[in-house]
């Protein structure tokens, strides 16, 4: 036992030696979670691409983020994605980047200033995660679904999580604090750049305007005992169009550049120009605005908004200057206050009055407007979870993994039939794992880790989130699966079938027995009492995990999956010789680091006692009259009185063949020589 944890202690400190201390990190700081990391001056005039001095301002408008400028000239906006995104990393705690964005809409630089990753620190150099986060600056946040855009950086294998959140809390950030700036557009809007030529006929017939008429004969109607009559006749008493004229095709068309630019450059942030074209005997305008400041003949309707325009809302138009339009006595543009949705359905009245003998006669000529979709910008589109693209993306890999799965629930649904065939059941066992081996851990890198269990546990604590753990699509596959195996079977159905390095150790060791190397037997008092080291370094991980991840780290080593199998033992040589070592030990005891080491094995372990069935047999007279399963079982999980240590079982079944094969079980042995038969021989 001493020998082991020398070993570990020497594997903790080749580690140190060997791995560099990540620059970003804060671990074993008390962390602000609330707050997000200010930039200071420096930051901010690197993330703009400027020199010092910068001013940073930390705006009081509800939008979050800073403001840079230089010289009194406004550079960009600088956002956190901890602040903005919430972005939560693998360890459930904050995973912090500070993105820049210029005023044209474009991220200037991002840069990673706090994180828990445990996976960044395992395998990835500072320089790779400082390299992605790199890769964001130049994206153009304008040109969201333009075929010019600039591709976005892919996220780094065996980092998949970590810096998939990366990337999309960096997006999600530059995109709201873009959309807050109103450097781009938060939603759907009026198209201001398009520009089509049309003439008078064209327009109407693509709705840009919305036409009201009421003829001489309706008026005099409508009028009837007025002081001063109106003659009947097919003349128009009041026929009027009315449109937003903000897009270039139609106030471009309408009023011609010079007017047109006047016109929208008097413009408030989100006002739109609304354009009332008149013709007839009455005026739409009337004279009394004159005195009273309000065009009270004019109402504009939305909801629950109505409003008179204002002579500060008013600008006058001689004449328009679209090809084919008709003779109109007045054009009045006004300025639409913000409060109006340009999007939304409007109402344009104008109400017509004369006075009678006793009271006012009025009538009102009316018409509905909505701006055509033609006009329209789209909404910048969703950006889809990057959960969701892993998924698309690893379909064929995400079939594979599900397949094996179903595969393996078969073998143990069918395990009374295919232990009763001892070839078969070698067969099968022997082709899966060198599946498990080959496509599921050195083919997909599907390889689970104590890193995870921790990781998992530290998400539950401090605000759990699916998507996190739905990036890695084969991962999360695994681990649904594995939890559900723990209520029916136990450990076993993940450490006997699926882990790759577990299939490694047993598939040499079968050959190191075909070659005749031979096994050694741990005595059972020692056996036991090594169970302690995989508990032991379970418990130190997990605990140590709440004071420094990085320290964690350094204990979770003892695990060799990210250099045997994730990486191919393309490591530094501590690692290797590490791998070596257990792999060499497995060739005289099986599945040695599986026995007395894994901390993955011990932590599935302890929810593995909820399990719900029991699939194993057990003869009475197992472990009293005969004691071959115990001694057969490969890793030691049948004691001296043949009971089954479900902590220990990896599920292989040997005991479940050697119980039913009458040429290995001593009790179908005596009764195939046609002894009689105890009164506890039956199954």
């Amino acid at each position: 036992m001493r020998i082991l944890l020398a070993t570990l202690m020497l594997i903790a400190g080749l580690w140190t030696l060997a791995t560099p201390v990540p620059v970003f990190a804060q671990h074993g700081a008390p962390v602000d979670f609330k707050a997000p990391i200010a930039p200071d001056q420096n930051v901010a005039a690197e993330l703009m691409g400027v020199q010092t001095p910068v001013v940073v301002t930390r705006q009081d408008d509800g939008v979050p983020g800073w403001e840079i400028a230089k010289d009194g000239t406004v550079l960009g906006y600088i956002g956190s994605t901890w602040e903005i995104a919430n972005s939560v990393g693998y360890s459930g705690r904050p995973l912090e980047v500070l993105v820049g964005i210029d005023t044209k809409g474009k991220i200037s630089a991002a840069r990673l200033v706090r994180h828990n990753e445990p996976i960044l620190t395992l395998g990835i150099s500072d320089a790779d995660i400082a390299a992605y986060v790199d890769g964001f600056a130049g994206y153009d946040l304008t040109q969201v679904s333009s075929g010019k855009q600039t591709a976005l950086p892919d996220v780094i294998s065996r980092a998949t999580v970590s810096t998939g959140v990366i990337r999309d809390g960096i997006l999600r950030t530059a995109r709201t604090l873009a959309a807050g700036r109103g450097v781009i557009a938060a939603k759907a809007g009026i198209d201001r750049l398009s520009y089509e030529p049309l003439d008078w006929p064209a327009l109407l017939a693509a709705g840009a305007l919305a036409e009201a008429h009421t003829s001489m004969t309706d008026a005099s109607a409508a009028f009837a005992g007025a002081k001063v009559p109106v003659p009947p006749g097919e003349d128009d008493f009041l026929r009027f169009w009315a449109g937003l004229v903000d897009t270039p095709t139609v106030g471009q068309n309408l009023l011609g550049q010079q007017e047109f630019t006047r016109a929208i450059g008097n413009l408030g942030p989100d006002e739109t120009s609304l354009i009332v074209i008149g013709r007839g005997l009455y005026s739409h305008r009337g004279t009394a605005w004159r005195r009273s400041g309000t065009f009270d003949r004019i109402v504009v309707l939305q909801d629950d908004l109505r409003w008179h325009p204002t002579a500060d809302s008013y600008h006058m138009v001689k004449r328009l200057l679209v090809d084919g339009a008709p003779e109109v006595k007045e054009i009045s543009l006004f300025r639409l206050p913000s409060t109006f949705d340009p999007l939304d359905p409007l109402r344009i009245e104008i109400t017509a009055t004369r006075p009678s003998e006793n009271d006012t006669r009025s009538m009102t000529i009316g018409t509905d407007y909505r701006l055509p979709e033609a006009f329209r910008t789209a909404p910048p589109p969703e950006e889809r979870p990057l959960w969701q693209v892993n998924w698309m993306q690893k379909q064929i890999q995400v079939g594979i993994v599900a397949t094996m799965l179903a595969v393996l629930w078969l073998i143990f649904f069918a395990q009374e039939w295919i232990v009763r065939r001892p070839r078969l059941w070698r067969g099968v066992r022997l082709t899966f794992l060198t599946i498990t081996l080959f496509v599921l851990g050195w083919g997909l890198n599907a390889q689970l880790s104590v890193v995870q269990v921790v990781a998992f546990i530290h998400s539950l604590l401090s605000g759990f989130r699916w998507e996190t753990f739905l990036i890695e699509p084969l991962i999360f596959l695994l681990w649904g699966f594995v939890a559900l195996g723990l209520l029916f079977w136990g450990r076993g159905v993940y450490c006997g079938w699926l882990c790759p390095f577990g299939a490694l150790q047993e598939l040499l060791n079968a050959l190191a027995v075909r070659l005749g190397i031979k096994q050694i037997a741990v005595p059972r008092a020692l056996h036991e009492r090594f169970w302690v080291l995989k508990y032991t370094a379970f418990v130190a991980i997990l605990a140590l995990s709440f004071y420094s991840m990085r320290d964690a780290l350094i204990v979770a080593e003892v695990e060799p999956f990210k250099t045997a199998i994730s990486l191919r033992m393309m490591r530094a040589w501590p690692f290797v010789l590490f791998v070596l070592a257990l792999l060499a030990a497995s060739l005289f005891i099986e599945r040695f680091y599986c026995r007395y080491l894994c901390p993955l094995g011990a932590g599935l372990a302890i929810p593995a006692k909820l399990k719900i069935f029991d699939w194993l047999h057990r003869r009475p007279q197992c472990g009293r009259e005969c004691r071959m399963c115990e001694t057969r079982c490969t890793v030691g999980a049948i004691d001296e009185v043949g009971r089954i240590n479900p902590n220990e079982c990896v599920l292989c079944l040997r005991c479940q063949v050697i119980m039913l094969d009458p040429t290995q079980c001593n009790v179908l042995k005596r009764r195939a020589r046609g002894a009689a038969p105890s009164s506890g021989d039956a199954t």
